[in-house]
């Protein structure tokens, strides 16, 4: 059978994550991994969990298992619309905040059309925009407001003088995949204005927002533009990824193209799931578990950084984010972070080469590491291990 010869177009577009591959092919258990972007099973509430489901199932019997509306359950959206104050009808819940990138994509691009977004950004949200054949034109990070603006504006231009048609602009602007950075208020407001400006949406993917570690929360891209934002929120980081929740809060035109979209893709997001995630946000499980899973996350982004100050060499620097799950190395020019990676692998140490995160392939220099995930005694020895095999890099 020719199986190439049946595929579509489309698949020309697909590319692997390299996150993936990794955990494919390698036993996590028996490496120091810093690689996926994985919560800690320590803030999965197991027995919060079991008596939620038992109230479920008590209370909503069969109707749990039961088919469903496309939007979501009633109960989960007026949770999410109380908890970040917004009409329930600006309310989708979506199987997953990465189906909310891929359907929003799919709503809203035709092949050539362009994308804008930070470089680097999320390896999936570019897996998504590619698969749609989306030109995706990536914009390089700058803390000084001015210059922030004019290389916003500069790219903005060069697509229009091309003849491109700008569809939206994608941002995480708390505490970054990869980098760990936040956007600033008036950067914030700099793309709002943009996106007022050019006449194009803001995607504002936010899985990270309620991981603040210290600072001032800042108000969402969303909040200074309602009308031009689609805010996207998970269940993944806050609660547990195996739930396959997210949601998405945005004009009500833009979300009944979701609707009818998400007819044809899984009819309805998981109901059971649903009922359980409005019990656990409704009851305040979610803020007690949160300051619980606030403060691990906290002590294990202390640590790495203590460690990264203590045991890489000269030359190397990284960010500090102020919440999230991910802090971004940058070495020396010349270092090649893809191929050293099989090395570092073979010593068992794993990591994602930040070169994957740029939309145009540089980075070479760079690669992102999750503090989530391992435990304290597995960081205070991959680190300094990793080190130590960059120190030896010639």
């Amino acid at each position: 059978m020719d199986y190439p010869a049946l595929f579509s177009a489309d698949t020309h577009s697909f590319f692997r994550s390299p996150v993936r591959d990794i955990f494919k092919k390698v036993d996590l258990s028996k490496i120091y991994s810093f690689a996926g972007g994985y919560p800690s099973a320590e803030t999965f509430p197991l027995d919060d969990f079991s008596k939620l489901m038992q109230k479920v199932i008590a209370e909503r019997g069969a109707q749990a298992f039961q088919y469903g509306a496309t939007q979501g359950v009633t109960e989960l959206r007026q949770a999410v619309a109380t908890r970040y104050d917004v009409p329930i009808e600006r309310v989708q819940i979506t199987t997953s905040s990465q189906q909310g990138i891929d359907v929003l994509t799919r709503v809203l691009i035709d092949p050539g059309d362009v994308i804008l977004c930070s470089n680097p950004s999320y390896l999936g949200a570019i897996q998504s925009f590619k698969s749609y054949q989306a030109d995706v034109v990536g914009v390089p990070a700058c803390s000084d407001p001015a210059e922030y603006r004019r290389r916003w504006e500069e790219a903005i231009e060069r697509c229009l003088d091309n003849g491109k048609k700008i569809k939206f602009l994608y941002a995480i602007a708390d505490f970054q995949n990869p980098s760990g950075e936040t956007l600033s208020l008036e950067q914030r407001q700099i793309l709002a204005d943009l996106a007022h400006k050019y006449g194009f949406l803001i995607i504002e993917d936010a899985p990270y927002r309620e991981l603040r570690y210290e600072g001032e929360p800042i108000p969402t891209i969303y909040s200074l533009a309602p009308d031009a934002t689609v805010h996207l929120g998970s269940f993944s980081k806050i609660m547990a990824p195996g739930f396959r929740l997210g949601w998405m809060i945005g004009p009500e035109e833009v979300l009944d193209k979701v609707y009818v979209c998400k007819q044809s893709l899984d009819l309805c997001p998981p109901i059971f799931d649903q009922y359980v995630a409005a019990e656990f946000m409704s009851s305040g499980m979610l803020d007690a578990n949160l300051e619980k899973s606030k403060a691990l996350y906290r002590s294990k982004r202390d640590l790495m950084l203590r460690l990264l100050e203590e045991n890489m060499p000269e030359g190397v620097t990284w960010t500090h984010p102020e919440g999230g799950l991910f802090l971004f190395l940058t070495l020396p020019e010349g270092f090649d972070a893809v191929k050293f990676y099989d090395k570092a692998l073979a010593a068992g140490v794993a990591y994602v080469a930040g070169e994957f995160f740029h939309t145009d392939r540089s980075g070479h220099n760079t690669m992102r590491l999750n503090f989530s995930f391992m435990s304290p005694e597995k960081i205070e020895k991959g680190i300094p291990l990793l080190a130590k095999l960059i120190k030896n890099e010639k």
